[in-house]
């Protein structure tokens, strides 16, 4: 079963969108390096920036990445927008994934950093985008080693 263009279009939008509402909230009620419990010593909000891939990994190669997330929008664009049919799964991670590349891109962009937040003191602290591309990737592979195969 296929998932409609437009229907791909907004899980991306969403993605984007619950991103940067997210990160504007951060960045305008907490000072950076700021750390808020929810859950104390399990879950907090802590503001940092990184200039590297999700999780804060490659922080010493921001344009090359700039240049890299540029190059994997449009490659994935072109998977999810210009093929007839798509895996159901295969589209949404796909989509997920393109939605959080926008996000994070965005930040590169037009903060030469990324925003991130959720920290829960025994990974690196991220953000929705990271977060979306994560689970897209773990679809994607979930998918490909598991699904049955079509003859």
């Amino acid at each position: 079963m296929a998932i409609s263009k437009f229907k791909l279009i907004v899980i991306v939008f969403l993605i984007f969108l619950l991103d940067r509402i997210t990160k504007y909230f951060i960045v305008k009620n907490f000072y950076l390096g700021e750390s808020s419990a929810v859950i104390k010593n399990v879950f907090h909000i802590t503001y940092i920036t990184n200039t590297g891939t999700a999780f804060g990994m490659l922080q010493k190669y921001g344009s090359v990445l700039l240049i890299f997330s540029i190059v994997a929008i449009i490659l994935i664009s072109i998977l999810v927008f210009k093929q007839k049919t798509h895996p159901h799964t295969h589209s949404l991670a796909l989509s997920l994934i393109l939605g959080g590349a926008l996000g994070n891109l965005f930040d590169r962009i037009f903060r030469g950093e990324i925003v991130d937040f959720f920290d829960f003191r025994i990974w690196p602290i991220f953000n929705i985008a990271d977060s979306a591309i994560t689970v897209g990737i773990i679809i994607l592979f979930y998918f490909s080693i598991f699904a049955k195969k079509n003859p």
